[in-house]
């Protein structure tokens, strides 16, 4: 006969008992939501709070904060169930041996909702991030607000939110959403300054579909509306797409190895073996500009033959391609790199371009992080549509972005850098320190072929008169507009550029200008903030 009587609870009175007691008390803590809700969230594809935690730290660094806390609450029979943790895991740990906070949500308890002490929760680990100067990361797998605690959730949104606009620009912020955040809780990530998202699995709205169809009559579905797809291609909400959740919490262990810990950090420096030397490899450059001005080229094969190992972190891939942003690594230190897309939209610049690269310069300039800008850039995208929506106001932030920045700024302009968009796009003028160009390069008011409608309007009537192919005229005034007035020589003439250079000496170039600027000290005028045109 088995015996089923239940072992006799530990003696709180002896030093032994104690001890039993919490042990036992750890295990309901780390197994508070119970097996069935565990293997709920793992039949969704989803991994526990504790498991994503194990998966982005080192492994055994991990030391929990808060782990006996429970809720308050007593309305609604919450008083009942009253589980350890309150449905968020919070703690510090190390990545590749680099101290940082975070915090994971936990939808197996109480459906990962935030009440009043899971938001004390955050709070705390949020303010010993700042306190210590770490980053901090938040998993991010919630049905919003305890609905059981009213007005005191929703508060706990707002401190959580004044502590991000807080750490803005002091600590870096990552955000990996792994299940749903929404309502007012999808303004923490996007006030943070990474966000990942997990393609099938993460959405964010502010407004779900039930509510979008009983107001407006649009039946929309969750994935199409909030989902990671639509957050990473269409809003720019998302950094990352993700294809699972390993795969999200790789790409932020990958991210923190490009940032500092805080604003004033040092880089973290990587050993690296640079040759000085034109090599076999940088020769290829020679030829990657095609000889029409109307052919695109990928600029990552640029930015890949720069780099150290060709290894290139880009994010938001997806939204705007036309400008391509990610961190690099040069003799082993960090970078940022922006640069025009001939591959999409032949690398025109519209509002969405002009917002994504500008949120990236001000980051790269708020840790310290040099920025190489490529430029190959024909112009702002024209159209009503563009007008109608502000690229005046929007397209102005990446040119606000560029002259407040006062880290090491290195442009190489490599084919195009036609009107206001050359202004924009890094130039001497808006306070970059070294400007080089390709050979290749135009810089002038617009294009050849644009200025021949306005220059030599009456070349080509005569040439219609005389019967002549008007095409190869145009070609030819085009031609000679570009090298008599876009010449990079022109522009080098007047100290707009530092230098010409050959493709090939592209590398060794950048590492030398980065060189010359390490010890670079500049600042700005006293003020309270600026008012950058929103």
């Amino acid at each position: 006969m088995t015996d089923k009587t239940p072992a006799a609870a530990p003696d709180l009175y002896t030093t032994a008992g104690k001890l039993a007691d919490l042990k036992l008390r750890y295990h309901e803590a780390v197994t508070a939501s119970g097996a069935t809700a565990i293997e709920k969230q793992h039949a969704k594809g989803k991994m526990t709070a504790r498991e994503r935690v194990d998966l982005l730290l080192d492994q055994g660094s991990f030391v929990e904060l808060d782990e006996f806390v429970r809720h308050r609450t007593v309305a609604f029979g919450m008083e009942k169930k009253r589980p350890y943790g309150d449905a968020v895991v919070t703690g510090t740990g190390t990545i590749h041996g680099r101290q940082v906070a975070v915090y994971s949500q936990d939808f197996t308890i109480f459906g990962g909702s935030l009440g009043e002490v899971a938001g004390e929760k955050i709070i705390k680990v949020m303010d010993l991030a700042l306190k210590t100067g770490v980053p901090i990361i938040g998993i991010l797998d919630s049905g919003g607000a305890r609905i059981q605690e009213g007005v005191v959730a929703l508060g706990k949104y707002g401190e959580i939110f004044r502590r991000n606009t807080a750490a803005s620009g002091v600590i870096p912020q990552i955000s990996i959403i792994c299940g749903p955040a929404a309502g007012g809780a999808v303004y923490s990530p996007a006030l943070t300054d990474f966000v990942i998202m997990v393609d099938k699995t993460s959405q964010m709205f502010v407004t779900g579909p039930d509510v979008i169809k009983t107001v407006t009559g649009e039946d929309v579905g969750m994935e199409e509306l909030g989902g990671a797809l639509t957050h990473n291609k269409v809003s720019g909400v998302s950094h990352y797409l993700a294809s699972d959740e390993p795969d999200a919490l790789d790409f932020a262990r990958a991210l923190l190895s490009y940032l500092p810990d805080n604003n004033l950090a040092e880089l973290p420096v990587f050993d690296s073996e640079v040759e000085l030397e034109t090599t076999d490899a940088d020769r290829r450059l020679n030829t990657i500009i095609p000889d029409s001005p109307n052919q695109p080229y990928d600029v990552k094969t640029v930015i890949e033959h720069i780099v150290d190992n060709g290894d290139f972190l880009e994010t938001q891939p997806l939204y705007a391609p036309n400008i391509v942003v990610g961190f690099a690594r040069v003799e082993g230190r960090s970078i940022g790199i922006v640069a025009n897309q001939p591959n999409a939209m032949a690398g025109t610049l519209n509002i969405e371009a002009g917002e994504k690269a500008s949120r990236f310069v001000r980051f790269c300039d708020a840790f310290s992080i040099p920025i190489l800008t490529l430029v190959d850039v024909p112009g702002f995208l024209p159209g009503t549509d563009q007008e109608w929506t502000g690229i005046i106001r929007r397209g102005a932030k990446l040119l606000y972005a560029y002259a407040e920045a006062t880290v090491p700024l290195v442009t190489v302009i490599l084919r195009k850098a036609y009107g206001g968009a050359y202004i924009v796009m890094g130039s001497k003028q808006l306070g970059a320190d070294t400007n080089l160009a390709w050979p290749t390069a135009e810089i002038a008011v617009m294009g050849g072929q644009g200025a021949v409608n306005i220059l030599y309007r009456a070349e080509i009537k005569a040439a219609e008169e005389a019967g002549e192919d008007v095409a190869a005229v145009r070609t030819r005034l085009a031609n000679e507009y570009t090298y008599n007035v876009a010449s990079p020589f022109l522009a080098a003439e007047r100290g707009e550029l530092d230098g010409i250079i050959e493709p090939a000496a592209t590398r060794v170039s950048v590492i030398k200008a980065l060189r010359a600027l390490r010890t670079k000290r500049a600042t700005l005028p006293a003020k309270k903030h600026g008012n950058i045109p929103l």
